[in-house]
């Protein structure tokens, strides 16, 4: 039986000892740690990288939305918490799943099979590449979002940040251009030059520009020049 590692992450205990207790039922599910507090939490995600965070949004100090923002790669989330008030928010940001305390029986066996599903695609898709179905977390300013990476059409680099455009939205990002190419699926995504990579389900036409060099214009009307190399390199990729 495939198993997978949980964390709960709750300033309450007894909150905490509920999703275990609900958890009993499901063997497939580990609990790996637990934590009261983001920071705590930050640690014990680095040493034990669990598949799952059963997640409470409403914590002292710093959020469960703040947690999600100081992490380098996301596990899945569940978001747990007393106040229904975050509901929509939860669901406007594409949360996996949402559980309002006290947990109900039934309600967790639908989150827990929503998790499977997630997982067991997951496990399809190489584990340095994100897969185009994976939502990422935002926080920029005041707003978060969870993005599904498929629904990202443009990325430019700002130094060590990235801002990235998604529907008529678009939101900083604390990570460089070099390190989320790494993480995007290759036969999708395309760094056209040093500062941009572009999504091409979304290109809407293509044409040729001086020194060899290629002009790209997206369906959201950006206008991307390609460099000279990454012109030839996108030649030779979209040929048959």
């Amino acid at each position: 039986m495939k198993t997978y590692k949980a964390v709960i992450i709750d300033d309450e205990r007894l909150a905490r000892e509920e999703v275990k207790r609900a958890l009993k039922k499901y063997p497939e599910f580990i609990v790996v740690g637990e934590a009261n507090n983001v920071d705590a939490a930050i640690k014990l995600i680095a040493n034990e990288d669990p598949d799952l965070l059963f997640l409470d949004i409403h914590m002292p100090e710093k959020s469960g939305f703040d947690l999600l923002e100081e992490l380098t790669t996301v596990p899945e989330v569940v978001f747990t918490t007393a106040y229904d008030q975050y509901a929509v928010k939860a669901f406007e940001l594409n949360a996996l799943d949402y559980l309002v305390k006290p947990l109900r029986e039934e309600r967790f066996a639908k989150t827990i099979e929503k998790v499977k599903q997630e997982l067991v695609e997951k496990a399809k898709v190489p584990q340095d590449v994100l897969p185009m179905h994976k939502k990422i977390f935002i926080k920029d300013g005041e707003s978060c979002y969870f993005i599904p990476i498929s629904d990202i059409y443009y990325i430019e680099s700002m130094e060590n940040y990235a801002r990235l455009y998604f529907g008529d939205k678009k939101a900083m990002i604390k990570r460089s251009l070099n390190l989320l190419e790494k993480k995007l699926d290759t036969t999708v995504f395309f760094r056209a030059n040093r500062s941009q990579i572009i999504n091409t389900h979304f290109i809407k036409e293509i044409h040729p520009h001086f020194n060899n060099k290629l002009h790209i214009i997206l369906i959201s009307g950006e206008k991307i020049e390609v460099s000279s190399r990454q012109s030839v390199k996108f030649k030779n990729w979209n040929s048959l």
